[in-house]
């Protein structure tokens, strides 16, 4: 018995078409076609070669000591700040809605005893973990936009469109979100508070898209680059402390 197929039925059209549907499907969707793989940031290296690079703050802070060391078998990042402040950057672009969690460890032999991160002559931390966001700053205030002026004048540098910053704090609680005294387009949030886990490594997984809504109420553009900062520039305390490498996750 001949087989009657439907008009315009043909297997093989409709084969390499699912195939053509699939792979843009997994091309646009990562986590959709294929599985999602993890992207680590290139390991710390004090020379600049891996793309990470000394950044200071400003010509009238001292900078704080970074540089690449060993962990047992890992390399990973040493802090030494004395009064100091300055940030270890690395410039890469990503899209946070692909890879939205934010991985990394870190390890501080002391918190700074004197800083209130809700007061602007006392915000220091022993750990900071920073990631820029790109936007239209067109939109922004007239007097945020007279801030990324300043500081571009201070810094030499223009400044992301918004800041989330991850904190070891005192006395906040975890998840605080705290508002810079600087400028509304930085936010740093709570993700260890108190003495507990100092002097041990301590790890953290943060869902950058929820907290960067949490925090400025909107979705975010696309990832600028990553830092890590040690700062006593404001108490003239002294601290050291240890970062492994940021990775980007599914979530």
């Amino acid at each position: 018995m001949q087989t009657v197929r439907p008009h315009g039925a043909c297997p093989f059209k409709q084969h390499r078409l699912a195939r053509i549907v699939a792979s843009i499907a997994a091309a646009l969707a990562p986590g959709l076609g294929m599985a999602c793989t993890a992207s680590t940031l290139p390991p710390f290296d004090a020379t600049g070669t891996s793309g990470w690079v000394h950044t200071p703050l400003s010509r009238l802070k001292r900078d704080t000591d970074y540089r690449a060391v060993r962990d047992g078998s890992d390399r990973v990042l040493q802090a030494k700040a004395n009064g100091s402040a300055s940030a270890f950057v690395h410039m890469q672009a990503a899209d946070p809605t692909a890879r939205p969690v934010l991985a990394w460890r870190w390890r501080t032999d002391a918190l700074v005893s004197a800083a209130d991160n809700k007061d602007a002559k006392r915000e220091d931390a022993p750990v900071r973990v920073i990631v820029g966001f790109d936007g239209d700053k067109s939109k922004l205030p007239e007097n945020e936009q007279r801030r990324f002026s300043m500081a571009k004048k201070l810094s030499g540098r223009d400044m992301p469109y918004a800041t989330l910053m991850y904190i070891w704090e005192n006395r906040q609680p975890v998840d605080t979100v705290i508002d810079s005294a600087h400028t509304e387009r930085l936010k740093m949030i709570v993700v260890e508070s108190g003495t507990q886990g100092v002097g041990n490594w301590r790890s953290y997984q943060r869902n950058l898209v929820k907290d960067y809504e949490k925090a400025f109420g909107e979705r975010p553009g696309r990832i600028l680059g990553f830092a890590v900062m040690t700062d006593t520039d404001n108490t003239g305390a002294s601290v050291t402390a240890l970062y492994g490498a940021l990775q980007l996750k599914c979530e």
